[in-house]
């Protein structure tokens, strides 16, 4: 009889045990999607608020004469939120701002480059988009620039808070800074010698070149540095939202879907696979 009660009393703990490491397996499941506010709170409004500039060709802009957003990351950003299966609204700003609205929680997600300080703050998915850094110079005399470190002494018109501005500012060059501007603004600038040079991406550079030929501007010929890559951005508890937009990435790569888009807008490129160009690499900048 005592080793009936003593079975029976294993029996019961045993059981209890179990349906307590159940219960916590569920509670552990159910606190991950708890914890993403941020996936909670778009599943809940069954939309994805993204942030994003209107103004800059071929990533994000109205072609003319339309009133309808696209671009190569507006179109990714559709996507994403297609295999999301939520609606999406863009927030159009500067990118000065982005980051900004983004941990104010203004907008869920927007595309930008990892650095060190802002990887502290915020969640960045795979790359949607590889590149290099290049200068737009004017054409009769690139400017007086042949080497990085000519770019002491010159006026750099961009934003204040990117990579491109900093490059500028290590090389001694005074940054001009522009509000949410379309690329002309920049380029006028650098023809008419208000400013020197714009250092951007490669593949936007290259191509807001060919919507103005009339200008006296050009890619320089030799520079080509710094190898950048573009991600969506979250905030840092978006663990959920970060997963999920991985694995559309991810699939986005393999479906060729990226590569399709690249072709619209970057004119048959490929800007979803690194470039096979020799880069210079610049110490101390991220």
């Amino acid at each position: 009889m005592k080793k009936l009660i003593l079975f029976l009393g294993l029996l019961v703990s045993m059981l209890v045990l179990a349906a307590c490491g159940t219960a916590e397996e569920n509670d552990g499941a159910e606190n991950e999607e708890v914890e993403d506010k941020v996936w909670a709170d778009i599943q809940e409004r069954g939309e994805i608020v993204v942030g994003t500039a209107g103004t800059l060709f071929p990533a994000s802009y109205y072609p003319e004469d339309s009133d309808e957003l696209t671009g190569y990351n507006v179109e990714v950003f559709r996507e994403i939120a297609d295999r999301l299966d939520v609606d999406i609204k863009f927030e159009e700003m500067a990118y000065d701002a982005m980051l900004s609205a983004l941990q104010s929680g203004r907008v869920d997600i927007i595309q930008a480059g990892p650095r060190e300080e802002s990887r502290e703050k915020f969640a960045f998915s795979e790359p949607v988009k590889y590149s290099y850094v290049t200068m737009i110079v004017r054409a009769d005399d690139l400017s007086g620039i042949e080497t990085l470190e000519d770019l002491e002494g010159k006026v750099a018109g961009g934003a204040a808070t990117t990579v491109y501005s900093e490059i500028a500012r290590k090389y001694g060059a005074e940054v001009k800074t522009y509000g949410n501007v379309t690329n002309d603004a920049y380029l006028r600038d650098v023809a008419n010698g208000n400013t020197d040079v714009v250092i951007n991406d490669y593949y936007l550079q290259s191509l807001a070149l060919t919507a103005f030929p009339e200008l006296n501007i050009t890619l320089h010929p030799d520079l080509k540095m710094h190898p950048t890559t573009n991600n969506v951005v979250m905030k840092k508890e978006a663990t959920v939202l970060l997963e999920k937009i991985n694995e559309i990435v991810a699939d986005m790569k393999e479906d060729g879907t990226l590569t399709e888009l690249s072709a619209e807008f970057f004119g048959g490129l490929d800007v979803s696979k690194e470039p096979d160009e020799e880069i210079i690499e610049i110490e101390g900048i991220e």
